[in-house]
């Protein structure tokens, strides 16, 4: 019963993690465009790339948990490995990503 509910539920609750990964960066990127038009023209200094790298970096958490949620759903090894493999560049990205922010850049 519990793993029919699951099988039915999990992949909305995937796709809607997806989403607010996709929509976390496309509001940042926008946000980072518009401080930077903001920037060019009243000649101030801001700080856009941190702005932008944060917001990458909530994207890849919520990108992270779908993948950890796929887990559940994984069939065969072939499935696991590649899944695993998404889930290790996501988290080295993240780890870049916070480098980044940090100024090691």
């Amino acid at each position: 019963m519990l793993h029919l509910v699951i099988e039915r539920t999990l992949p909305t609750v995937i796709s809607l993690c997806e989403l607010m990964g996709i929509f976390v960066v496309a509001v940042s990127a926008l946000g980072g465009f518009f401080q930077y038009c903001r920037g060019l023209i009243t000649h101030r200094a801001v700080n856009i790339k941190a702005d932008l790298a944060n917001g990458l970096a909530t994207s890849l958490e919520f990108k992270m948990a779908a993948e950890i949620l796929k887990t559940v759903l994984v069939r065969d090894l072939n499935e696991l490995l590649v899944l695993g493999a998404v889930i290790l560049l996501r988290a080295l990205l993240s780890l870049l990503i916070h480098f980044e922010m940090r100024g090691g850049g």
